[in-house]
């Protein structure tokens, strides 16, 4: 099953190539082998797998028409419901949570014949980088056993490394599809915020969050974004026009348009490859008809400490449901009050602790106005810097990530660790969209160049991606 594309596995099922229980077998004997090592799954429910492909099977034979991703296993982040599969959000506080309802994503996917194969494993509850705060333990990445697939989407990400499933939905609050797809070669987009509905994925930072597509190719990122996409009622803040055709981007002439490169996210980096990678992708663009030029962003070394006042303030709110009253884990006290502290203590990770114990401060009496309040106000200046520069700009050209994929273990202090969404948090704080695709290596590891788009402006990003794309396949021919 080695990097097929959603393309390939729906064209082997549909012609009657291969039965959706043999595609459906195939990967989960991959899972078997591959995953004893690099556990990228949480949860594989194989008798739920067979019976959704044996129904596919039987649809197929009755000649009825066959959905988008007909016969294709995708794999879940796993913090997205999932109505009878555990949904753990990779934390002890929901090791045996069961919803009842499924994610808008999930009902969208299912309604187009895809296979759920599986919840991928993640830092816990979306909060890390390296998914190494998992309760279930740290997914390994495939192309080096011995460094981390980044996060906190690392399980989908490594996943499709390792051709245990062809795509994955992960979700992006600072980074976390786009890092991961960096580290560990793959291609991941974060859309505009409001493009997906995140109606169903637990939420972290709601101002932030989004849910998104990972695959070997940027046509699996259009395919995929082209069913998830789209008004749902049921996230107030989901955009409510119409989706363009993501897939027509594909084919979009990129002569005469305009790239910048931010000068301030390439003096980041910290190996001049990765810089040179960029510089490189540039000289292919203008190849193909487009004006490169330097630019900059003002507010860049602003945006971290922004974006983890705003999005562990947020996180505090929302994990505040995690009470051992309605559902989850329950640890019994001797009143109410301390079986909630008792139930919180021992069902959150450090990770998660202190990230909700700097957002309430954040929030508390006193220090509201001086740092919630001014981080609001800075990440107004972040997104005025990017809007003015797409009055000038299609898109933006940068590294991914300031290094490759570093070592397990290597980000222990927690300061150093966030410094790791320098250039990914910055597009989450203005709603933009942001997409990843490999570019070159560094040592053996893959190094991720990024693409950013103005509001709505997806399918741009798939256009440049995919001219990008074609000009290193023909290469590789």
């Amino acid at each position: 099953m080695h990097k097929h594309t959603v393309a390939s596995v729906r064209e082997a099922f549909v012609s009657g190539q291969e039965s959706a229980v043999d595609i459906a077998t195939a990967y989960l004997n991959r899972i078997k082998e591959a995953d004893k090592t690099i556990n990228a799954f949480i949860t594989v429910d194989e008798t739920q797998v067979l019976e959704q492909a044996k129904k596919l099977d039987e649809k197929r034979a009755q000649g009825k028409d066959l959905g988008r991703l007909a016969g294709v296993p995708i794999a879940l982040k796993d913090n997205l419901s999932t109505r009878g599969l555990r949904t753990t959000c990779a934390s002890k506080m929901l090791e045996n949570y069961e919803p009842i309802f499924n994610a808008h994503v999930v009902d969208r996917l299912l309604a187009e014949d895809a296979i759920i194969i599986g919840k991928t494993n993640m830092d816990e509850f979306a909060m890390g980088a390296t998914t190494e705060t998992s309760y279930f333990g740290p997914t390994l990445n495939p192309i080096s056993q011995d460094r981390v697939p980044g996060g906190s989407s690392g399980g989908s990400a490594a996943a499709i490394a390792a051709d245990m499933v062809p795509v994955a939905l992960g979700s992006d609050t600072g980074g976390s599809i786009r890092q991961p797809a960096a580290y560990c070669g793959i291609y991941g987009i974060k859309p505009t915020y409001g493009v997906v509905s995140r109606y169903g994925c637990v939420a972290f930072g709601s101002s932030l969050d989004q849910i998104g597509p990972m695959g070997h190719s940027v046509a699996d990122l259009a395919t995929l974004l082209s069913v998830i996409a789209g008004y749902d009622d049921r996230d107030s803040n989901c955009l409510p026009e119409d989706r363009p055709d993501y897939l027509a981007a594909l084919q979009a002439d990129i002569k005469g348009k305009k790239i910048g490169i931010l000068q301030e996210m390439l003096d980041a980096v910290t190996n001049p490859a990765i810089r040179e990678a960029v510089q490189e992708a540039a000289k292919i663009y203008e190849s193909l008809g487009a004006e490169v030029e330097i630019c900059h962003l003002d507010y860049l070394e602003a945006s971290i400490p922004t974006y983890y006042l705003i999005a562990t303030a947020e996180a505090s709110s929302n994990l505040a449901r995690f009470d051992g009253v309605r559902y989850g884990l329950r640890v019994e006290g001797k009143d109410v009050v301390s079986m909630f502290k008792e139930t919180r203590h021992d069902g959150f990770g450090d990770e998660v602790k202190r990230r909700i114990m700097l957002g309430t401060y954040a929030l508390s009496a006193g220090y509201y106005d001086a740092f919630y309040l001014k981080a609001l106000r800075v990440r107004r200046l972040i997104q005025n810097a990017f809007k003015d520069l797409f009055k000038t700009y299609d898109v933006l050209l940068t590294p991914t990530a300031i290094q490759v994929a570093p070592a397990l273990g290597e980000h222990l202090d927690a300061v150093d660790a966030y410094r790791q969404d320098l250039l990914t948090c910055p597009v989450n704080l203005a709603g933009l969209p942001g997409l990843s695709m490999p570019f070159g290596e560094l040592d053996g590891l893959p190094i991720g160049l990024q693409l950013i788009g103005d509001v709505r402006g997806d399918s741009t990003l798939i256009s440049f991606a995919a001219a990008l794309e074609g000009q290193m396949t023909e290469v590789a021919q």
